[in-house]
């Protein structure tokens, strides 16, 4: 009769050796439900499981909008902020948390539409109050010029300094409230503040040399 083959290994003696211990298996993500279960309770691990799933079909809401650029990463940015810091209005069982994201990401670009309206009305009530005056005035008013350019040297900023800068000059947020609302330390708001004030001082001191050159 022969003998049954003994499956384990043999070491080089000729004595059977039991098998090592198998691999561990990487661990598998868990389902939509869960991540959103997880991120209504204030798990880290969910919300960055929530950006690598579904920060891609956000931006390509906001590119649709705005095109691609520092608008569009910007919505990104504050969307998943928003829902992060107010997920105590997110319910699981009334709905998917892609679906919610979508929601707060509308009103991120409804936001951001209504800012750029805003500059754009800005921008032009400033033109017309410096082309209303006599032609015969000595300067333009300053706080006028400011704005101006300040409006143009905005399109020159990267985020985050642009969103700063904006909250800053027009909503008129404190330094403290802009770190609430963004969720940047307070001492990275300060120092996106000055270093950008500091750019613009060095602009404007340019431009006034130029202007009585």
């Amino acid at each position: 009769m022969t003998a049954t083959r003994d499956m384990r290994c043999a070491d080089p003696y000729g004595e059977p050796v039991e098998p090592g211990p198998t691999p561990l298996t990487r661990a598998v993500e868990p389902d939509d439900a869960e991540i959103a279960r997880r991120f209504r309770a204030g798990d880290e691990q969910a919300l960055a499981w929530a950006y690598e799933r579904w920060a891609g079909q956000v931006h390509g809401m906001a590119v649709r909008a705005f095109g691609p650029g520092p608008d569009a990463e910007d919505v990104t940015q504050q969307t998943f902020i928003s829902a992060w810091t107010g997920r105590d209005r997110y319910h699981p069982e009334q709905g998917a948390l892609p679906a919610w994201l979508v929601g707060v990401c509308r009103h991120k670009i409804a936001d951001t539409w209504a800012r750029r309206d805003r500059q754009r009305r800005s921008s032009e009530a400033a033109v017309a109050d410096a082309r209303s005056r006599p032609r015969d005035t000595a300067a333009v008013d300053g706080l006028v010029a400011d704005r101006v350019l300040l409006l143009g040297e905005l399109d020159r900023l990267g985020q985050p300094q642009r969103g700063i800068i904006e909250l800053a000059f027009f909503e008129d947020l404190t330094h403290a409230q802009i770190a609430a609302r963004t969720g940047i330390p307070l001492g990275t708001v300060k120092s996106h503040i000055r270093r950008t004030l500091e750019r613009l001082r060095d602009r404007l001191e340019v431009d006034g040399a130029a202007l009585q050159s």
